[in-house]
């Protein structure tokens, strides 16, 4: 399979949300998920959901159904078939061959440990170290300065070269990384506009490098604010977050409403009558650029701790 870039996106909007399969729907997931929504709702463009199983020693089994089951609960339904990544290796391939033929790209014989006297950050290679099989990554040379716009965040400005250094595309244990995999799909779905966490701000500056270097287009980039609990810790998929209750949507969609900045809206009793509402009602110039703490009404008291 050769690689093509894809046709540049249509003309309109063309969402996404991508949750990885390691555990339930926690809250901080939702409103990643609810203020990707609202944005492609209000541009009358598409919301699609793709799943990121691209790790399979972290994934959780029905994990990714599970997700998908609480999304409907909550009334986000994609506008196109669920996308899954551990489907797609023939394309991620494509686009390391791609990379590797322009020199874009190398094979990687470093372990973790040759690369922690600088602190985990490749610049160059260890002389003679050799592994059975080896990683690969994107060359980044010094003063990579990568500067973009964000919507909520405002100017965004990294030396992927002093701060990252070559990273990785694929894994030497054979899986592929977020960084190739993400833009390869935003590619190829048509994505116009990224809206997530603030948690993956930082990797925004490798993707648009990946992006130049496979001539793709960049779409916009919206970060939304990370969800912390009362100390300010920031709720974790593997830590502390806990699932929201998909049998009872109302609390949670109304705190992630709240969150979002958002202006507070009737005691509506339904999901689809909140949604309808919430379509009209949503204004993305309030959405905070800072953290914002969630109460303990949001998650399903049921269970102690997401896997």
């Amino acid at each position: 399979m050769s690689f093509t870039p894809p046709a540049p996106p249509r003309p309109g909007y063309r969402g996404r949300f991508a949750p990885s399969p390691t555990g339930p729907l926690h809250f901080g997931s939702l409103l990643a998920a609810f203020g990707s929504w609202l944005l492609a709702r209000r541009a009358g463009g598409e919301w699609l959901v793709r799943v990121e199983d691209l790790d399979p020693p972290r994934e959780i089994a029905g994990a990714a159904g599970e997700q998908l089951r609480t999304l409907a609960a909550f009334g986000l339904h994609s506008d196109g078939p669920v996308l899954r990544q551990s489907g797609r290796g023939d394309a991620y391939q494509a686009a390391l061959d791609h990379l590797l033929a322009s020199g874009a790209a190398f094979a990687c014989h470093c372990s973790r440990s040759d690369l922690a006297d600088g602190g985990g950050i490749h610049r160059h290679c260890v002389p003679g170290a050799v592994r059975a099989t080896p990683a690969f990554r994107l060359r980044v040379p010094p003063a990579t300065t990568i500067i973009f716009d964000d919507a909520i965040r405002g100017h965004v400005s990294q030396d992927v070269g002093e701060e990252v250094g070559d990273f990785v595309l694929k894994r030497a244990d054979g899986y592929w990384a977020y960084q190739l995999a993400v833009v390869v799909d935003d590619a190829a779905q048509g994505i116009t506009d990224v809206v997530r966490g603030a948690d993956l701000l930082d990797s925004t500056p490798r993707q648009v490098l990946l992006q130049r270097a496979l001539g793709l287009a960049t779409p916009r980039y919206a970060h939304l604010p990370l969800v912390v609990d009362a100390q300010g810790r920031k709720l974790s998929k593997s830590l502390t977050a806990l699932p929201v209750d998909a049998a009872d949507p109302l609390p949670a969609l109304r705190e992630a409403w709240q969150a979002l900045g958002q202006v507070a809206l009737p005691n509506i009793q339904s999901v689809a009558a909140m949604l309808d509402v919430a379509r009209g009602a949503f204004d993305p110039a309030r959405i905070p650029a800072v953290a914002v703490s969630v109460g303990t009404d949001v998650i399903d008291p049921a269970r102690d701790r997401a896997i």
